[in-house]
């Protein structure tokens, strides 16, 4: 069994891929793994993990993160259904600000999203009962929770469903733009 990480064009975000062992008992996946993230400069130390269940096909979660004191990196892996899922710079520092990344996980493709400090996280789910299984380098803290609004214009993310469910919280989420002027 293996672990890989492959990077994409927005710096820290890393696909995760896993090979996994399959017999007549069924599979055995390695989903993370210390020591493959230190070899490739990318140490995750695991302080919180969650699970996420979204009902409804259509249904938006996102774009959040947590800025300093308690900025987390995400690990983001799909156990049950399908999901578009998104990572979007937001260091404003970062030559890739504003831009965004995307796949499909899904719970018959052995893979994950790493997501560093700085870069916001949503995803659509693509299926009814959906079940997200999340890794987080810090634990969860209320007054660090920051986001930027999944149909911002600047953005342009692609959704590939029409959003039929979004929390009011995500539909009162600044724009980009307001990002950036904060």
């Amino acid at each position: 069994m293996t672990l890989e990480l492959h990077p994409t064009p927005i710096a820290g975000v890393h696909e995760v891929s896993s090979s996994a062992f399959a017999d007549a008992r069924g599979r055995f996946v390695r989903a993370f793994c210390e020591e493959t993230f230190a070899a490739e400069q990318l140490p995750f130390a695991v302080a919180q993990v969650n699970l996420s269940v979204t009902s409804l096909r259509g249904t938006v979660r996102g774009l959040h993160l947590q800025v300093a004191p308690a900025a987390e990196a995400k690990l983001v892996r799909c156990l049950r259904g399908r999901i578009f899922d998104v990572a979007v710079d937001l260091r404003t520092s970062s030559p890739t600000f504003g831009q965004w990344h995307a796949l499909v996980l899904d719970e018959h493709i052995d893979r994950a999203l790493l997501i560093p400090e700085g870069v916001a996280h949503g995803f659509q789910a693509l299926s009814n009962d959906v079940q997200l299984l999340y890794l987080h380098s810090a634990s969860y803290a209320s007054a660090c929770e920051r986001g930027v609004h999944h149909a911002d214009p600047a953005l342009d993310i692609r959704w590939p469903l029409p959003v039929t469910l979004l929390s009011a919280r995500d539909a009162a989420l600044p724009s980009l733009a307001e990002w950036r002027a904060a």
